[in-house]
């Protein structure tokens, strides 16, 4: 289960078609930015870029976490992402990604941000939920197989 004040129907776009990795990270950074007036779209897509530079955050299977720290902020913003068409992404296992949950999070990384980032990655590899978030017919069902219990 995901904390509903992280996502909401609002926070997942569903059907978004974009025809780069650059691009993905600057829609990510603007929508993002439009939903916390305290965050900046370019401080947003310069720490996704330095994360992604790092080495991809592409788990494999077709979903990638991109996050990036923010300095002046102690709060964890959150959007996912669901493409029509995959997109290279850079993931271990070469296959290009269709699923995104995208954070950014203070500067100062506590222990619960490193356990957040290890929970979404662990929901995330459970194929039957991918399988599920792939047929959704929407936003509002993308979220409630994302705020749902977790098995």
């Amino acid at each position: 289960m995901l904390d509903s004040d992280l996502l909401s129907p609002d926070r997942i776009l569903a059907g978004v078609r974009i025809n780069s990795k650059k691009r993905l990270l600057e829609l990510i950074s603007v929508t993002l930015a439009k939903k916390n007036k305290d965050l900046s779209s370019r401080e947003i897509f310069e720490s996704l870029c330095a994360r992604e530079h790092l080495g991809s955050t592409g788990l494999g299977e077709g979903v990638a976490i991109p996050h990036g720290r923010i300095s002046g902020t102690d709060s964890v913003e959150a959007l996912f992402l669901r493409l029509p068409k995959p997109l290279p992404f850079d993931a271990e296992d070469g296959k290009p990604v269709d699923l995104l949950f995208a954070l950014t999070m203070p500067e100062i990384c506590t222990e619960d941000h490193t356990k957040l980032l290890a929970s979404i990655a662990e929901r995330f590899s459970d194929q039957a939920l991918l399988a599920q978030l792939r047929d959704a017919a929407d936003a509002n069902e993308i979220w409630q197989l994302l705020s749902g219990p977790h098995p």
